[in-house]
């Protein structure tokens, strides 16, 4: 079984930790006291492998200055069960402003010693906690993305998860998908639904995808696009971005949107990316 213990200062993101830990299949329990720790590393080792990753969050917030920790780590070590820390930090300016921006009241602000000092109070308290510590986040200026990218590369499996997209077609006649990151309206392309012979085929037809790919303006369409969408993966990707929904529409949403959509997403997986092809509303009359 794999223990992780999540500790750091209030504020600086340990629930968020969590939460992106779960997306890695963690069993999270959050503000878990010290002296219970060992008593659930064997709840969850009778269980057989059903919880094989384990990450708790142990905080001041337990209010025994982090002795009980201390001793459930002792008892885990004895009992031969194998953990890592994981302190999440930040600077104190941060903690202070994110508290006044949520209007929190930090922990050991209850004797009325202002925020500041309670963050300082906290920062000397848990520096045991932070020498034990086998990793370190420090999350200044982290966004979600780049925290969860973060976690991916220390707690993944394999290698580094890539940016995942998703190319999908639908009609602007049924309304833009919610779920649209980037939109673009071909409209503007050759329309097969005027043409006799290819009005009921659709984008997955050779005959239709021919006809919308075959203009001078849909080649360079294509090429412009792809251009546009080579240039912004990579910077989605440093920002920790994991999932990119391209959406394509035209009137109906059976030809323009469906030919450009297949056109795109060879582009993508022949340029090694992880695609995804959705039709939304191909089928629909």
């Amino acid at each position: 079984m794999e223990m992780l213990i999540i500790s750091g200062l209030s504020g600086a993101g340990k629930s968020r930790v969590a939460a992106a830990l779960e997306d890695l299949d963690f069993y999270c329990v959050d503000n878990m006291p010290g002296e219970l720790i060992p008593r659930f590393a064997e709840l969850c080792a009778a269980t057989r492998g059903r919880y094989e990753r384990v990450a708790l969050v142990s905080d001041i917030r337990s209010g025994d200055g982090f002795g009980h920790l201390f001793s459930a780590l002792e008892e885990l070590e004895r009992a031969g069960f194998a953990y890592k820390i994981l302190y999440v930090d930040a600077t104190v300016e941060t903690i202070v402003k994110r508290y006044k921006e949520t209007r929190r009241r930090h922990p050991l602000d209850g004797e009325a010693v202002g925020l500041e000092a309670a963050v300082r109070r906290e920062i000397e308290a848990l520096e045991p906690v932070r020498r034990r510590a086998d990793y370190v986040i420090n999350t200044t200026g982290l966004t979600l993305g780049k925290l969860q990218r973060t976690l991916y590369r220390l707690f993944g499996a394999g290698d580094e998860q890539k940016l995942r997209v998703t190319v999908m077609s639908f009609g602007f006649k049924y309304g833009i998908p919610i779920e649209a990151d980037l939109v673009f309206d071909v409209r503007f392309l050759p329309n097969p639904f005027y043409v006799p012979e290819l009005m009921e085929k659709n984008g997955l037809d050779a005959d239709v995808f021919d006809y919308v790919m075959s203009s001078d303006q849909s080649r360079e369409f294509l090429r412009k696009l792809t251009d546009l969408i080579d240039f912004l993966l990579p910077n989605y990707e440093e920002e920790g971005k994991m999932n990119l929904t391209v959406c394509v529409g035209c009137t109906g949403g059976h030809h323009r949107s469906v030919a450009v959509t297949e056109a795109l997403a060879k582009h993508l997986a022949l340029t090694g990316h992880e695609t995804e092809r959705v039709h939304r509303d191909i089928a629909k009359n």
